[in-house]
C-alpha cells in the first residue's frame, strides 16, 4: 500500500465504518472542504478509494478493507510493540532472475521468527538500462532493536517508517546485544570490500570516507 498522509489515514480510519460524502467526512475531521476534496483525488488515483451513488459517497475498495482486516487479525496475536513500514529494492540482469530474488526474499522475511509480516507486496517491475528492478513494500513488527538491527543488514530497505510506539524503552542488554551484531556485520561487510578493492581504490574510498 502506498504511503499515506496523516489526513489520509484519517480518512480511511473513518471509511472503514462505511461510504460516506465528502460533506460527512469533512464534519467527522473537522478539515476545509477544499482540502478534502485534494486528499479524496489523490486516494482514488492510487486506487484506494471508489466514488459511489448519488449523492456520491467515498469508500475504500474492498480488497483494501480485507487486507486491513487482515492486518488487525494479525495484531490481535502479535506481542511484538515495534511496528514498521520499509521498502526493499531489488535489481537483477534477467527479470526471471529478479523474480526468484524477490520471491526468496519474501520468504526469508516470513521465516523469521523475530519478525511478524503483516503485508508484503510486490511492485511492478521495470527495466532500467540494463538492470530489471522491482521493490517489496514491507509491514511488519520486530521483536526488539536487535531485530530491526538484522532488519537493516540483512535485508537493506532504502526507506524505513516506524509506525509505533512513539516511545521505545531500551535496556543496556538489548543494546549492547545489538551493538555487537552490528559491529560484526560491519567488519564482514569492510573485509569484502577490502578483498574487492585494490590499494588505490581502497585508499580513495578511505579518503571519500573519511573527508579526507
Amino acid at each position: 500500500m502506498a504511503q499515506l498522509s496523516e489526513t489520509q489515514k484519517q480518512i480511511s480510519r473513518l471509511l472503514m465504518q462505511g461510504p460516506k460524502t465528502a460533506e460527512e467526512i469533512a464534519g467527522s475531521i473537522s478539515m476545509p472542504y477544499s482540502k478534502l476534496m485534494e486528499e479524496l483525488k489523490e486516494m482514488l488515483r492510487l486506487e484506494l478509494i471508489k466514488k459511489e451513488g448519488f449523492p456520491t459517497k467515498y469508500g475504500l475498495k474492498k480488497e483494501i478493507v480485507e487486507r486491513v482486516q487482515e492486518r488487525k487479525r494479525i495484531e490481535e496475536k502479535d506481542f511484538f510493540k515495534i511496528r514498521l513500514s520499509c521498502i526493499i529494492e531489488v535489481q537483477a540482469i534477467e527479470e526471471e532472475l529478479l523474480k526468484k530474488s524477490l520471491k526468496e526474499i519474501e520468504e526469508m522475511l516470513r521465516h523469521e521468527k523475530i519478525f511478524t509480516i503483516y503485508d508484503c507486496r510486490q511492485a511492478e517491475i521495470v527495466k532500467e538500462g540494463e538492470y530489471y528492478s522491482s521493490f517489496l513494500e514491507v509491514n511488519l513488527s520486530v521483536r526488539d532493536f536487535k531485530a530491526m538491527v538484522r532488519l537493516m543488514f540483512y535485508y537493506a530497505p532504502i526507506t524505513i517508517e516506524v509506525l509505533k510506539p512513539e516511545k521505545i524503552e531500551l535496556y543496556a542488554g538489548d543494546l549492547q546485544e545489538a551493538l555487537v551484531d552490528m559491529a560484526g556485520l560491519v567488519h564482514a561487510y569492510a573485509d569484502q570490500i577490502t578483498k574487492l578493492m585494490n590499494r588505490k581504490e581502497l585508499e580513495q574510498f578511505n579518503n571519500s570516507l573519511y573527508g579526507k
